[in-house]
């Protein structure tokens, strides 16, 4: 089947930040209130954070269940990193953990249209994440090297003790990061930043009453504004290639996103560096069979006698 004409336009989220900032809850909270994961799921993975005395941390299970039959290549299945707003159709790149962080993200974020920037308003917390030895600043830094030009800045764990949602606290953090993000090369006018608690669910999707003095959107709506990325269809066709599996019975499925073209089975594809060439010979979007893929979309594809390494 091809594409259907009415589907929101794709926009890709590499969700970033310093390693204890609550990216995963966050990204999480999304998923989970606008996305693929059911609510069965997620009392299951609350009975299993329960289990292992871990009850704060049922969001971000969502996304780490998600991670690790990622990494044990269970599936490929990335229908559940996603969640759509009134305009668009989120995909989630990766919310990179710390040491496989560097390599992940420039594979990542290389094909990110937005970065979501998730900052510890905590005590201690957005000093840690902001200071030298912090990834608050390395991966802005990243992301706008890597060409990510739009930003949103969820100021995250509003509802910590040491903050208690206070307006001059989430100021002081916003001005600060504002501050960096400029020496980075983003204009801190066209970022919008959020205040949240990923975990309470604060203005994620809903304006909080907690913080009566913010009248900005929430964190779902600030996604909505993002403009849409332009993709021609009408050029050659170019796919970073973000994994490549191997499987039983298949062969080698290559995994990324189209960002220009249109690929379809039967055409010859030629990888980089190597200039290997092979036939594709099937598409998979979501587990689906498509006759073409046009840009934006990840695609899973099917190419005959090319070995990993290739």
């Amino acid at each position: 089947s091809t594409m259907p004409k009415d589907e929101k336009p794709r926009v890709s989220l590499v969700v970033i930040g310093h390693v204890d900032a609550g990216k995963s809850t966050t990204t999480g909270h999304l998923i989970y209130k606008c996305g693929g994961v059911d609510q069965e799921t997620i009392a299951k993975y609350e009975k299993e954070a329960n289990e292992v005395g871990k009850p704060t941390q049922k969001f971000a299970w969502v996304l780490d269940n998600l991670k690790a039959e990622r990494e044990r290549g269970i599936t490929i299945d990335i229908s559940l990193w996603k969640f759509a707003t009134k305009q668009y159709e989120f995909t989630i790149i990766d919310a990179p953990g710390h040491r496989d962080f560097i390599k992940n993200t420039i594979t990542g974020t290389s094909q990110a249209d937005v970065a979501m920037l998730v900052v510890d308003a905590s005590h201690g917390g957005f000093e840690e994440g902001i200071s030298r030895g912090g990834q608050t600043r390395e991966h802005a830094l990243l992301a706008f090297t890597l060409g990510v030009k739009q930003m949103v800045v969820a100021v995250n764990k509003m509802d910590d003790k040491s903050v208690n949602y206070s307006q001059s606290r989430y100021e002081d953090v916003k001005s600060e990061v504002a501050t960096y993000l400029k020496r980075v090369g983003y204009k801190p006018a066209k970022v919008t930043f959020v205040p949240i608690s990923g975990w309470e669910g604060d203005n994620i999707t809903e304006s909080s009453s907690n913080m009566s003095w913010y009248d900005g959107p929430t964190l779902l709506d600030a996604l909505d504004k993002v403009s849409a990325p332009k993709r021609p269809a009408d050029k050659a066709l170019r796919i970073p290639i973000q994994d490549v599996y191997k499987i039983g019975g298949i062969g080698t499925v290559p995994v990324g996103r189209v960002e220009t073209g249109i690929m379809k089975p039967g055409i010859t594809a030629q990888f980089a560096p190597s200039g290997i060439t092979a036939e594709v010979k099937s598409c998979e979007v979501h587990h689906e069979s498509l006759d073409e893929v046009g840009p934006g979309t990840n695609v899973g594809f099917n190419v005959k006698n090319v070995a990993l390494k290739d």
